[in-house]
């Protein structure tokens, strides 16, 4: 799992994307613009939370977010994405 220098403040998380999908289940090769943003990934690094939103997700968790959910972070040559626990949809098990 990749370790970052980097400690969200408050009620945010850091999410290290999944890749998107580069073909399809046939194998047809996706172009770079066609490809959809990835809505997986899992937590890198999580805040302390607030009195009234205590951080639920711990790092480690592989999550389900929402399409546009969070900030773009490049950080140390990889990209990141930052967000409130509040855009987080769901934890898969």
């Amino acid at each position: 799992m990749t370790k970052i220098n980097i400690k969200p403040l408050a009620d945010r998380v850091i999410i290290k994307q999944e890749e998107a999908e580069t073909t399809t289940a046939s194998g047809i090769i996706i172009p770079d613009n066609a490809q959809e943003k990835p809505q997986k990934g899992s937590v890198i690094a999580c805040g302390k939370g607030t009195k009234d939103n205590p951080i639920t997700v711990k790092v480690g968790d592989n999550i389900l977010y929402g399409k546009y959910a969070g900030t773009e972070l490049n950080y140390e040559g990889e990209d990141y994405l930052i967000m409130k626990e509040l855009d987080i949809l769901a934890i898969i098990k």
